[in-house]
């Protein structure tokens, strides 16, 4: 990857349940730890609990919005408002290098679609379950961020 560092989104629901949020604030901390940036929607849920553990981390978590910069939640440090609505779906799997789905509904699948058409590594978290998705469904958050990132550097 040279100097440049990996850059992972952690997309997923809006409305977790608790233990999602817990997942994905433990997903964005330990992918700072190794160095990551997390990018991620930029709203509340599991995209609000992925910033906040990375920056709990000291690391980067940008957020890429739907509509207005003052809509990203307090944790992320970028915010970037590409006036796409929720086509920006696909501005946060395209700026990534892998993927990392905590639950999630709808929107996370189209995610997941993205990033399994552009090949990028998936690993998953209580989220989407579909044979046509070559997602690596992991026990905990330790498991998803280790098996990913040694994909990305593989």
């Amino acid at each position: 990857m040279g100097s440049r560092r990996v850059q992972i989104a952690v997309v997923g629901s809006s409305r977790p349940s608790p233990r999602g949020n817990e997942l994905a604030y433990e997903c964005g901390r330990l992918l700072a730890q190794r160095g990551a940036v997390v990018i991620c929607g930029g709203l509340g849920g599991v995209m609000e609990a992925a910033c906040q553990g990375a920056h709990d981390a000291g690391g980067l978590a940008v957020g890429i919005v739907p509509g207005s910069r003052s809509d990203a939640n307090k944790w992320a440090h970028a915010v970037i408002s590409p006036g796409m609505g929720y086509g920006r779906n696909w501005a946060i799997v395209h700026s990534s290098d892998g993927v990392l789905a905590v639950e999630g509904q709808i929107g996370t699948l189209s995610e997941l679609c993205l990033a399994a058409q552009l090949s990028l590594p998936i690993a998953g978290l209580a989220t989407w379950n579909l044979t046509e998705l070559p997602v690596r469904h992991a026990a905990t958050p330790e498991e998803a961020v280790a098996w990913l990132m040694d994909a990305i550097d593989g």
